[in-house]
């Protein structure tokens, strides 16, 4: 979540059109890239301020206007939980009480891979960003 202003967060359709950037990496998107970041910062600052001062309210809303915003998104969220972390934290599991019983079959089926960026110089939250396209995922990786 960018830490735009209480305005612009209370407003689902102006988050995302503060948020969205236009396509590409050219000079429309670095200029809309800095926009974003310094309303963003302008958002943060006020929160920062609040904080400091010993009040939590302004950071508490942000917390609830991100949660609204972001609500939609969770059942895509959980399945990528569930076919992501969660998958991989049973399946270690499994090897775990493999090796535990003496099974170390199931390293045959190990693999090692190379990979190089599929996309340079994207934009991301936090500055510019490479994209992998990495073996079994469905998403490249966008590594800030």
């Amino acid at each position: 979540m960018f830490t735009f202003p209480p305005e612009v967060l209370a407003d689902p359709e102006k988050y995302a059109a503060a948020a969205t950037l236009p396509p590409g990496t050219g000079p429309e998107t670095a200029a809309a890239a800095r926009r974003r970041r310094d309303l963003a910062v302008e958002g943060y600052l006020v929160l920062r301020e609040a904080l400091v001062a010993g009040d939590n309210g302004p950071y508490r809303e942000f917390q609830r206007a991100a949660a609204r915003i972001v609500r939609d998104k969770v059942p895509t969220w959980r399945e990528l939980w569930r076919a992501g972390a969660l998958a991989t934290a049973e399946r270690t599991g499994a090897q775990l009480d493999a090796l535990a019983a003496g099974e170390p079959a199931y390293l045959d089926g190990a693999t090692a891979h190379e990979t190089a960026p599929t996309r340079l110089g994207g934009f991301g939250m936090c500055g510019r960003r490479d994209e992998y396209a990495l073996p079994g995922t469905t998403l490249p990786y966008q590594g800030e």
